[in-house]
């Protein structure tokens, strides 16, 4: 959700893997042009926002996940210091699907983490957060994670930087560092980047690694990322939300074996 530097601001605001060789499509909200079904559902998500009753010295919005009142300051001078409402679509997935995507002890990482929400709602559903973005954007970030994860959490989320494709496999090598899930939320939109973050995706993403991605959509060429994201992942549309012009993805490697697979070869 980081958009420091890279392009102006836009004009508006445990399961299994699947064994299917071809793209599944079990989306909620939208389906088939549901408009009742999208506005339910986009007013669900958009009703865990709230603004504070009084002006004070410092100002936050207000977000309610997990039975916990989240504050988050935002920077208006800096893209990714900023909330957009792509960020409250996956932590209102994972807390309204615990039963399916239990991140419990799950190692989690998060990619253009930017004002921290996704971050602060995985760790208070139990995860293990790696939360990364730019090094300009880590200050406010670093600052929403602990003051909304601070004596609520099993696990203390992890703040750090990430370039996209500079340096990944030294700061995160395959060997030490396994995750069960990777979340984006925004990360694609006007800038010259997207090459690095596919890469990025690719390399972070193992056998048994999980992706959650919500996409805000805009204009090409960014909408064009999904067709090129396709043809290194399996891809499954989980909401589809055309009042805000966000989709959450599913996805998981192409080349991944099924657990059958790799018996037989055994």
């Amino acid at each position: 959700m980081s958009r420091l530097g890279h392009a102006l601001p836009p004009s508006d605001m445990d399961t299994q893997q699947p064994t299917a060789t071809e793209d599944s499509s079990t989306k909620q909200g939208g389906a088939k042009g549901d408009d009742a079904v999208d506005a339910e559902l986009a007013k669900a998500i958009m009703s865990r926002a709230f603004h504070p009753s009084l002006i004070g010295p410092e100002s936050w919005e207000g977000y309610v996940f997990s039975d916990q009142e989240i504050r988050i300051k935002e920077s208006t001078d800096l893209y990714g210091a900023m909330l957009w409402p792509s960020a409250m679509v996956p932590c209102h997935f994972l807390e309204t699907n615990q039963d399916k995507y239990n991140l419990a002890d799950k190692n989690v990482i998060e990619l253009g983490a930017g004002t921290g929400l996704v971050t602060v709602v995985s760790s208070l559903l139990g995860a293990k957060v790696t939360s990364t973005d730019l090094p300009d954007v880590l200050g406010n970030l670093q600052y929403n994670v602990t003051r909304n994860t601070k004596g609520r959490c099993k696990y203390i989320p992890l703040v750090t930087e990430l370039i996209w494709g500079q340096d990944v496999a030294e700061r995160f090598p395959c060997a030490t560092h396994r995750f069960d899930y990777i979340l984006a939320a925004d990360v694609v939109y006007g800038h010259p980047y997207l090459d690095e973050l596919m890469d990025t995706f690719d390399y972070l993403c193992q056998d048994d690694t999980q992706i959650l991605w919500a996409m805000r959509f805009r204009l090409d060429p960014e909408n064009s990322f999904v067709d090129c994201f396709r043809q290194r992942f399996h891809l499954e549309e989980l909401y589809d939300l055309p009042s805000l012009s966000i989709k959450l993805y599913r996805a998981w490697r192409r080349d991944k074996w099924t657990k059958d697979q790799r018996e037989a070869a055994a």
